[in-house]
C-alpha cells in the first residue's frame, strides 16, 4: 500500500511557464483523492504517470476556475477509459450549478459512475474502513471548505509477543477479529497504532476552520499565495501568506508542511521557504509541479 501526494500543479489564478493550475492527487492505500483539479490537470496526470482509474474521489474546495476548470477533462476521461469503480465528487452545495456545467461542459458518452455529494456544513462527508473524510468551512469571497482525512486508530501486532503466545498464521487475524484467543488478549501482543491525518487547505484567510483542519496533521497541504510583505493583499483577497501558513502548522503540531498555490508575482520559490522557516521547524516542502511527496511514516507507540 502507498501513501503519497502527487503534485499536479501549484499556480494560483493564472498558470506560468513553470507552474500549472492547481491539482493534487493523494494516493492513500487503494484510494486516490483528486483535490482541486484546475485547467490542464488531465495532461499533468499524463506527465505524472497517473491513470484516470486511480481516482476514487474528486474533492473541490470552491468554484474558482484555478480549482475546478480541470473537472470537464477528468470527468470525460473517466468515461473514455471506462473506469469501472464509482467515483465520488465532493463540492460546496452552493456551487451545484457550476459543477453541473463543468460535468456536462461538452457532449460525450457518459460511461463512468460519478456520484455527486454536495455539502453545505462542517462535518464528515464520507466514511469507510480507511477513514473519515471531513470538511470545515473556510473564509474566502465565495463559499469554500477545506478537507481532512482521518484514519481510525488501530493496533500494531508485535511479532515477538505473538511468537511467545504461540499465535501464528490465520490465528493472528482471528485474534484481531475477536480481541481474545485461547486466553491471550489482543492488548498483550500488540501496541497502539495512531491513525494518520491528511489536511488540505486552499483559498482562505486565517479562521477557525484552518486550525481545525490542520490539528495534529501528519501532512498539511496549504495555500501560501502571498509573502508576508503583501499580507494586506492576502487578507483583502481571502488568502494566506507563507508565514501565516507556517505559523498554523507550528501551532497545530503538523509533521510535514507542503506550501503551494503561489501567486505569479513571485519568481523565487526559496523566499517562501525562508519565510516559513522563521516560524516552523518541521519537515517543509515548497511544492513544485510533478513532485511526489511521501506521507511521513507512522508515529511508533509502545514496544518496537
Amino acid at each position: 500500500m502507498e501513501r503519497e501526494l502527487v503534485v499536479l500543479g501549484t499556480a494560483s489564478q493564472a498558470p506560468t511557464r513553470t507552474r500549472n493550475h492547481n491539482g493534487y492527487l493523494l494516493r492513500w492505500d487503494r484510494d486516490g483523492l483528486l483535490f482541486d483539479p484546475g485547467e490542464g490537470t488531465q495532461r499533468q496526470m499524463l506527465f505524472a504517470g497517473i491513470a484516470a482509474s486511480v481516482v476514487t474521489r474528486i474533492c473541490l474546495t470552491h468554484m474558482h476556475g484555478d480549482h475546478c476548470l480541470g473537472v470537464p477533462g477528468v470527468v470525460q476521461r473517466l468515461s473514455l477509459d471506462e473506469v469501472a469503480h464509482p467515483v465520488h465528487a465532493h463540492y460546496p452545495a452552493s456551487g451545484q450549478e457550476h459543477f453541473t456545467r463543468l460535468r456536462y461542459a461538452t457532449s460525450y458518452r457518459e460511461r463512468a459512475d460519478l456520484r455527486e455529494h454536495p455539502h453545505d456544513r462542517d462535518g464528515v462527508v464520507a466514511r469507510d474502513e480507511l477513514g473519515a473524510l471531513e470538511v470545515r468551512r473556510l473564509e474566502h469571497p465565495v463559499e469554500a471548505f477545506g478537507y481532512r482525512l482521518v484514519e481510525p486508530d488501530g493496533r500494531r501486532m508485535l511479532p515477538d509477543a505473538l511468537a511467545r503466545a504461540g499465535i501464528t498464521g490465520p490465528r493472528v487475524r482471528e485474534l484481531q477479529a475477536r480481541g481474545e484467543l485461547d486466553g491471550v488478549r489482543l492488548e498483550e501482543v500488540s501496541a497502539p497504532r495512531p491513525g494518520q491525518v491528511f489536511a488540505f487547505v486552499m483559498d482562505t484567510r486565517l479562521c477557525d476552520g484552518v486550525h481545525a483542519l490542520a490539528d495534529s496533521a501528519d501532512m498539511l497541504v496549504i495555500e501560501a499565495t502571498f509573502l508576508h510583505e503583501d499580507a494586506d493583499l492576502a487578507h483583502a483577497y481571502g488568502h494566506l501568506t507563507a508565514r501565516q501558513a507556517a505559523a498554523v502548522a507550528a501551532e497545530c503540531g503538523v509533521r510535514t508542511l507542503v506550501l503551494t498555490h503561489f501567486s505569479q508575482r513571485y519568481t523565487e520559490p526559496e523566499r517562501f521557504a525562508a519565510e516559513a522557516r522563521e516560524v516552523f521547524d518541521g519537515e517543509l516542502v515548497v511544492a513544485e509541479d510533478l513532485m511526489r511527496i511521501p506521507v511521513p511514516p507512522r508515529v511508533v507507540v509502545g514496544p518496537t
